[in-house]
């Protein structure tokens, strides 16, 4: 209502004690409904901050699952190649003229009649 000035006086009717009511019980349920609002506007932030964190978290552990599979990939391919060769070398060492050339090469053993020359390797020239 504001300052009253000292030489009024304040009617005592019902009428304006029912206005005070009416005013005071606003005032309360404007109240409470800014606190009702501002619990739910703090619960609604952190239900927010939860659900992003948990997303980025996933997001980099998605990541990084992604980067495991391409290793993972990489190492499959790359023994399988080796799986593929040593299959082939399998199939060479069941051919006895293989295995005599091999012997030849890397344990310089010699067929009958065959003399072994060791020829030193020319060096490159810079």
């Amino acid at each position: 209502m504001g300052v009253k000035p000292k030489n009024t006086v304040t009617l005592e009717n019902k009428y304006l004690m029912e206005q005070e009511a009416s005013a005071r019980s606003a005032v309360r349920r404007r109240k409470l409904l800014v606190r009702r609002l501002s619990v739910f506007l703090v619960f609604t932030i952190v239900i927010c901050t939860l659900l992003i964190s948990t997303l980025v978290s996933r997001e980099s552990a998605l990541e990084a699952k992604k980067e495991e599979k391409a290793l993972a990939e990489a190492k499959l391919a790359k023994l399988e190649k080796k799986q593929l060769m040593l299959e082939n070398e399998i199939l060479k060492l069941n051919d006895d003229e293989y295995i005599a050339k091999l012997a030849r090469s890397e344990y310089f053993l010699s067929d009958k009649g065959e003399i072994i020359f060791n020829i030193p390797k020319e060096k490159e020239k810079d």
